[in-house]
């Protein structure tokens, strides 16, 4: 089959149990531009939250699900164990650790573990982040940061780094990558505990095209709650390759969802062998088919689908003000 390459991460999905406070630190503290507030299509009585660049677009999506009542997280293995977020470059990681100084964000120094600059830090309820500098990208390009941010566009976040993945049986999740998504193994480093982490990249690699891989056998298996990641999504270029995405999973024995309509863009979901959700979604249609791009993020958006539960959708969930 004549297949794409997948073009890298098109976005991560994870878990608030306070949509306000995850709206404040993310536009407010990262400065991110919320560019859909919506609802889990799969239980229409949260909150799905987009926080990107200027317009959403694929690559610098991350997403949260609201879930009032999630639980402390346990971090451990078989887990989407930290998600990277790209700066332009060196300088601006200078920027951002003073200003998590200066704003009270847990962070830890700057380094070069991976062969590029980064800074580690959390948010309010533990989600384990850290940013990383594009000053060596020669990869996929990056989005476009708001220029009504708080943070000055030169300092500005333009996009997902690469994901970190810890497992069990490290050989079973290489196999999928390699095998399976058409990812190449590019090398190797050793993370600040010491650990091997090997680095894999698709399509024009780089900074948002690749995911690390760390083997931990003797942890136990993560017990996600508030701070946690539920799935990452990497980027088809359309409909019709999205479609023999679904032969080519079906034709490798994974269980899969087959064609799921998400109105924003068109997915595909799946585990790998150690229980890790992913998904494959299309870089369109994008967020401007129901909001302009002055308005995006302002109101609740529905999918035409969900438009005439719309009052009982609303009365279910807490008014989030996100004009402010």
């Amino acid at each position: 089959m004549n297949m794409k390459p997948l073009k890298g991460q098109h976005h991560v999905s994870a878990i608030t149990a306070n949509a306000k406070e995850n709206y404040r630190f993310y536009t407010k503290v990262l400065g991110l531009r919320l560019v859909k507030k919506t609802v889990n299509q799969d239980d229409t009585s949260v909150y799905h939250l987009f926080y990107a660049d200027e317009r959403g677009n694929p690559g610098t999506d991350l997403t949260f699900f609201e879930i009032p009542q999630a639980g402390k997280t346990y971090p451990g293995t078989n887990s989407i164990s930290e998600t990277s977020l790209r700066v332009p470059n060196d300088r601006a990681l200078q920027f951002w650790k003073k200003r998590f100084e200066e704003m009270n964000v847990e962070h830890e120094e700057i380094s070069q573990e991976t062969g590029r600059a980064s800074l580690s830090f959390r948010d309010f309820e533990g989600q384990r982040l850290v940013l990383v500098s594009d000053e060596q990208n020669t990869g996929v390009e990056g989005g476009k940061p708001w220029d009504k941010s708080p943070v000055p566009v030169e300092n500005g976040i333009v996009g997902l780094g690469p994901v970190t993945l810890t497992v069990n049986r490290v050989s079973l999740t290489a196999k999928i990558l390699r095998d399976v998504l058409g990812f190449r193994e590019k090398g190797t480093y050793k993370n600040k505990q010491q650990k091997e982490v090997r680095v894999f990249e698709t399509g024009e690699g780089g900074t948002g095209a690749e995911v690390h891989l760390i083997e931990e056998k003797d942890l136990p298996r993560e017990r996600p709650g508030r701070g946690s990641v539920h799935h990452v999504a990497f980027r088809v270029e359309d409909v019709e390759e999205l479609n023999k995405w679904v032969d080519v999973l079906n034709q490798a024995g994974l269980p899969n969802s087959g064609f799921v309509e998400r109105y924003y863009f068109r997915s595909l979901y799946f585990r790998e062998p150690n229980g890790i959700l992913f998904e494959l979604a299309t870089d369109g249609p994008g967020f401007e088919g129901d909001e302009s791009f002055e308005n995006l993020g302002e109101k609740l958006a529905l999918p035409p689908y969900f438009e005439n539960q719309r009052s009982e959708i609303e009365a279910r969930l807490k008014p989030l003000d996100t004009k402010e």
